[in-house]
C-alpha cells in the first residue's frame, strides 16, 4: 500500500473514485439551439425548451454527440452504437422540468481507462465505467437579494459529458493527476475547454476509507469542487473525517457532502440518493441514439496525436527523459510550442529553455503560452546563434532577457549591443596571459596541485572579456599554459 492515512488504529487506506461533469464545447444546447456560452447576462440565452414551457420539445444536438464520440475514443473506451436518453427526477428551483434528460442504463461511452504519471515517475492505469451525456442545471444565485434567491437559466441544458471512474485511485495525489490527465486529454480533443474557474469542468469526489484488504466501506461524495488542489484537499479532509467516526464506534453514513476550502473540512449537504430515488425511465420525447460505424471511424481518423502517444515520440525521438516529455506535453499549446523551437535544433536544449527560462519568465510576468514575449521563432533563432558560436550560452540569457522586454530579434540584439561571442585564438591568448601575470600566487598554488584554481582563472579571463570569450576556447588556452 504506497499510501495510507494513519489513524489511531493504525494505518487506513483511502478509495476514490471522480465522477467529472465536462461541458462539451458545442455552440448551442443539448437539446434546443440556444447559445451555450458563458458568461452572458442572466437569462439571455434561454429557450422555452430550456425553460420547460409545455408542450416543448428536444431535438438533439448532433454535435454534442460527436463530442461525446471523441471524448470516449480518446479514453480508449468502448463506444456503445445504441444509447438512450433517460429522465432523472428532482426538484430543484433552477430545475424548471422538474428532471434531468441523462442516461443511465445504456450511456453513450463504455469501459474507458486513463494512465496517469505521479511525480515519481510511476505510472497507473485508472478504469473509466462510462461517460454519459446529460443536460446542466440552471443556477441559483442567493447573494443578489437579502431575502430572495435568484434563478439564471442560462446554464440550463448546457451538454454536459459525465466521466465517471472507476474506484481504483489511492490518494489525493493520484487524483490531482487523474484530473489534470483528463482535463489534458479533453483540450487536446477539442471537447471540453477545461476551465475549473468557469465551471466547464467539476468534479463529483466519491471517498470511503478501509483496513488494506478489507472489502468497499461506506463512501460519501463531495459535490461539485471546482479546482484540482480542493479535489486534493476534499479527499484528505474527508478521510481524516471518516476515519475518526470509524475509530470512535460510529458508522458513516452515506450521504452528500460540500467542501469548505476555508475550514478544510467538509460539512453534510443531504442524505445520498440512489438510482431508484430518481425514478428513472426512458424520455418519452427522445429515440434511442443509433450511431454509425462509418461515422465513427471517421472521427477516429481525424482525432489529433494525444498527450501519452506525443510523450513517447517525445522521449523516442527527442531522446528526452519522462518527467519533461510529460510537462512539455501536459498542455497542447506547450507541446506544440516546443516542437516549434526544437525543429532543426538540440531538442534536449530546447526543452531545457521552454521548461526553464520560458516558463520561468511566464510565471513572472503571469502570461500563458499562447501570449508568450518570446515567439517559438524567435527562441529557435536563439538557439541557432548559440550552435554556431555567435554567443555563448551566458550571452544567450542576456539577450532572452531583452527579447522580452523588447520583442527585438536575437541576432539584431546581439549586433547591436556587440555580443558577438570573441573566437579569436590570438585575442583570448592575450587575455590569458594578462590574468595569469596579475595572478603569479594562484599559479603557484594551481601548480602545487591546487585544481579548483582552473575555475578561478576560467572566470577572471571571461570577466576580462565581459563574458563573450568562447568557453572552450579559454579552456583550452589555459590549459595549454598552465596544463
Amino acid at each position: 500500500m504506497s499510501y495510507a492515512i494513519e489513524g489511531r488504529t493504525g494505518p487506513w487506506e483511502i478509495v476514490v473514485g471522480l465522477e467529472v461533469h465536462a461541458q462539451a464545447i458545442t455552440k448551442s444546447k443539448l437539446f434546443s439551439g440556444a447559445p451555450a456560452n458563458f458568461g452572458a447576462e442572466p437569462n439571455s440565452q434561454v429557450s422555452f425548451v430550456d425553460a420547460a414551457f409545455p408542450g416543448m420539445l428536444p431535438v438533439l444536438n448532433q454535435e454534442a454527440v460527436a463530442q461525446a464520440v471523441r471524448t470516449g475514443l480518446g479514453l480508449n473506451a468502448h463506444i456503445n452504437l445504441v444509447s438512450r436518453f433517460d429522465r432523472k427526477n428532482y426538484f430543484y428551483a433552477d430545475l424548471p422540468s422538474g428532471y434531468q434528460i441523462s442516461q443511465f442504463e445504456h450511456p453513450i461511452v463504455g469501459a474507458g481507462q486513463i494512465e496517469i504519471q505521479l511525480a515519481d515517475g510511476t505510472t497507473r492505469q485508472i478504469g473509466v465505467t462510462r461517460l454519459h451525456l446529460e443536460q446542466d442545471a440552471g443556477k441559483s444565485l442567493h447573494d443578489q437579494h437579502p431575502t430572495k434567491s435568484y434563478i439564471d437559466l442560462n446554464r440550463a441544458g448546457v451538454p454536459l459529458m459525465e466521466i465517471v471512474s472507476e474506484p481504483d485511485i489511492r490518494s489525493p495525489e493520484e487524483a490531482g493527476a487523474y484530473v489534470r490527465k483528463l482535463r489534458s486529454i479533453l483540450r487536446y480533443l477539442g471537447t471540453c475547454d477545461g476551465n475549473m474557474e468557469e465551471g466547464s469542468l467539476r468534479a463529483d469526489v466519491n471517498v470511503s476509507v478501509r483496513k488494506h484488504g478489507e472489502p468497499y466501506r461506506t463512501r460519501c461524495e463531495i459535490k461539485n469542487v471546482n479546482s484540482v488542489r480542493f479535489v486534493m484537499l476534499a479527499i484528505e479532509a474527508e478521510a481524516k473525517r471518516q476515519i475518526e467516526v470509524w475509530e470512535d464506534g460510529g458508522t458513516v453514513q452515506q450521504e452528500t457532502r460540500l467542501f469548505d476550502p476555508n475550514r478544510n473540512e467538509t460539512r453534510p449537504m443531504r442524505s445520498k440518493e440512489d438510482a431508484h430515488d430518481y425514478r428513472y425511465f426512458p424520455d418519452p420525447d427522445l429515440l434511442p441514439v443509433v450511431l454509425d460505424e462509418v461515422w465513427i471511424a471517421e472521427l477516429k481518423a481525424a482525432l489529433p496525436e494525444l498527450p501519452d502517444a506525443k510523450q513517447a515520440r517525445f522521449t523516442g525521438d527527442f531522446g528526452l527523459s519522462s518527467y519533461d516529455a510529460a510537462v512539455l506535453v501536459a498542455e497542447r499549446a506547450t507541446a506544440d510550442f516546443y516542437e516549434a523551437v526544437a525543429a532543426g535544433h538540440d531538442p534536449k536544449q530546447a526543452a531545457n529553455w521552454v521548461t526553464g527560462d520560458l516558463f520561468a519568465l511566464l510565471n513572472r510576468t503571469g502570461r500563458t503560452i499562447e501570449d508568450s514575449p518570446v515567439s517559438a521563432a524567435a527562441l529557435g533563432a536563439l538557439l541557432g546563434l548559440i550552435a554556431d558560436n555567435t554567443i555563448s550560452g551566458k550571452i544567450a540569457k542576456q539577450v532572452f532577457d531583452i527579447m522580452a522586454e523588447t520583442g527585438e530579434d536575437p541576432a539584431a540584439i546581439v549586433q547591436a549591443r556587440g555580443l558577438r561571442q570573441v573566437t579569436d585564438t590570438s585575442a583570448i591568448d592575450a587575455v590569458v596571459d594578462a590574468v595569469l601575470a596579475a595572478n603569479p600566487d594562484k599559479v603557484a598554488d594551481y601548480k602545487a596541485g591546487k585544481d579548483k584554481m582552473f575555475g578561478f582563472f576560467v572566470g577572471q579571463v571571461m570577466k576580462a572579456m565581459a563574458g563573450k570569450g568562447n568557453p572552450a576556447l579559454v579552456n583550452a588556452a589555459l590549459k595549454a599554459r598552465i596544463g
